[in-house]
């Protein structure tokens, strides 16, 4: 049965109501926006549970709930140790970020940083958020169109386009409190369709096999193992990372990240910003958790039903109309065969003596995958299109268009495109603002009225929305679409969380310093990553050290007689 044909007309109502509604809802709330506080700061009068949904949502990407349960499903649980420094973070942001940036009634994060130090380094950073949010940017909008392709056998530059203009339409117009407003909206979408897809998972598995049991199958194919106390480099997602490595890169992505400083500087006080944050530190982590446990349940459904050899439908086709044909379908019968005994083991229920023969069965079955991913690649090279062998962000649009009944499909859909527009709307709101206070407005010479700085965020957010859709364009598939978005946080964001710890807490060193550091430590973080010293996470932290080490060495040898406005009470630390 063709993927398209699953989607009844049901589907469809369900799916075009849901994104016409958030449009036309975004556009029409925030269509009185005047000034430069309303657009860019949403009025500062968000409440506390506003602000922790629009945070929540602002990284709950399509990425989270398309390739999230992918990683679980190949993976295990161990991904939700990323998460581990998140609530660590939002109590240190609570404390000494947000009450400054109140204060000095910031639009952005990085205005802080000409009062400290000086103005090329506060453009420094406006310039490094902006390079690695508006690649995010891109690849938020290539999630879904992923999705889109599967469903519609449409062509992917075309999703793109479309998916892009859907969220510059409420965007532009409304500003920051349009995201604001829909993403409310979008997260009760988003919490009810998952609710609805793990309760349909475990009613769709054998009568006899229970929560419980389901989890003793995960846990026999080695899915459950939550928790990695080991001090091995070589493996990107341990407790050791999530709470060091996690802890800065989420410092620096809530804290220095105009996507989600914007979030919660309009808030209507100190207290509704505190409040918002840490509703989204106790809540992201449960979250998390429960999304990879959806697709380990989705890996515990294909030990009792049928599932193909790689779940990218596209490489399928490709390699079945190529010279590999006969290769691949030998492949495709000893994974069928593997299946079966599977199947065969578990007629009765799981018993625990049966551990060692799953995991001999699923070791067999995954050389099996990563023999078809070498004959895909085989086919890739010889194709004009590109054919992607890594099937991790197609598990879960699998599961949801073969086994899902009717309407609840477009439901779920309805789900990871509401996602894909709430991050996307937030990315290019802040990616608008950046441009249009940190380097348009501090660099134009004569006095420019509101309206005319209303306009021109404007236009910058249609411009880096056309941007955005152009990196889609382009995009490919990483190893992982969520570890893609994290990796490319993690080049940038601990140069610049070092940056900000350095205005708050080192007061001797100057601009220049700080500036020059910021250059030096860019660079070698780049190099790290190239040459694959660390895993990712470690970038983070690594960055940060390097950054403050280097500042503070250079301003021993530098002049010290340097232009430098950080007078406490002037930027707000006391």
């Amino acid at each position: 049965m063709e993927i398209a044909s699953k989607l009844h007309y049901i589907d469809w109502i369900i799916l075009s109501v849901t994104l016409v509604f958030i449009v036309a809802y975004g556009t029409y709330v925030t269509r009185k926006n005047a000034n430069v506080t309303d657009y860019i700061k949403g009025g500062s009068d968000s409440k506390w549970w506003t602000i922790g949904l629009s945070v929540m949502a602002t990284q709950a990407s399509a990425i989270t709930f398309l390739s999230t349960p992918g990683q679980a499903f190949h993976s295990g649980m161990g991904f939700v140790q990323f998460y581990f420094g998140l609530p660590i973070a939002m109590v240190i942001i609570c404390v000494v970020f947000i009450p400054i940036y109140h204060k000095l009634k910031v639009y952005t994060a990085y205005e802080f940083l000409e009062g400290r130090f000086d103005l090329k380094t506060r453009s420094l950073a406006a310039i490094l958020f902006l390079v690695q949010r508006g690649l995010a940017a891109g690849i938020t909008i290539f999630a879904p169109a992923i999705i889109l392709s599967a469903v519609l056998d449409w062509d992917l530059l075309t999703l793109n386009i479309i998916i892009g203009f859907l969220v510059i339409i409420y965007t532009v117009s409304g500003g920051t409190k349009a995201v604001n407003v829909t993403q409310k909206q979008q997260m009760i979408i988003i919490f009810i369709g998952m609710l609805i897809a793990f309760f349909m998972i475990m009613s769709q598995l054998p009568e006899n096999i229970t929560f419980t049991n389901a989890l003793e199958i995960a846990g026999a194919s080695n899915k459950m193992e939550v928790l990695d106390f080991s001090f091995d480099l070589s493996n990107r997602y341990t407790v050791w990372t999530g709470i060091l490595g996690g802890t800065f890169l989420m410092l620096s992505y809530f804290g220095t990240d105009q996507s989600q400083v914007q979030r919660y500087l309009s808030g209507k006080s100190v207290r509704e910003s505190q409040l918002g944050l840490i509703f989204n530190g106790l809540l992201k982590v449960p979250m998390q958790f429960f999304i990879l446990l959806i697709g380990v349940m989705v890996f515990v459904f294909y030990q009792f039903n049928a599932s193909p050899l790689n779940f990218n439908p596209t490489a399928n086709e490709e390699v079945l109309k190529s010279e590999f044909v006969t290769e691949y379908q030998a492949l495709e019968k000893e994974h069928i065969k593997i299946e079966n005994d599977k199947r065969a083991l578990f007629v009765d229920g799981f018993q625990i003596d049966e551990k060692e023969q799953i995991q001999s069965l699923n070791k067999r079955d995954l050389a099996l995958k990563e023999s078809a991913k070498e004959i895909i690649k085989k086919v890739d090279e010889k194709s004009i299109k590109k054919i992607e062998s890594n099937d991790k962000d197609y598990v879960f649009i699998h599961f949801i268009l073969n086994n899902l009944p009717r309407g609840l499909i477009g439901l779920l859909l309805a789900v990871i495109l509401s996602a894909a527009m709430s991050s996307t709307a937030s990315e290019l709101n802040a990616l608008a603002s950046t441009t249009a206070i940190d380097l348009y407005k501090r660099n134009v010479k004569e006095e420019k009225s509101e309206t005319h700085y209303v306009k021109a965020s404007k236009w910058f957010t249609l411009a880096w929305g056309i941007i955005a859709i152009s990196v889609a364009c382009v995009a490919n598939l990483f190893d992982n679409l969520i570890q893609l978005v994290n990796i490319i946080g993690s080049i940038f964001y601990g140069n610049v969380l070092g940056i900000f710890l350095l205005a708050f807490f080192i007061k001797f060193v100057k601009g220049n310093a700080v500036f020059i550091a910021a250059l030096i430590t860019q660079a070698l973080i780049i190099t790290v990553f190239l040459l694959d010293w660390l895993p990712y996470l470690w970038l983070n932290l690594l960055g940060c050290v390097l950054v403050m080490g280097i500042a503070i060495i250079l301003q021993t040898f530098l002049p010290t007689k340097e232009h430098n406005s950080d007078n406490l009470e002037t930027i707000g630390i006391e």
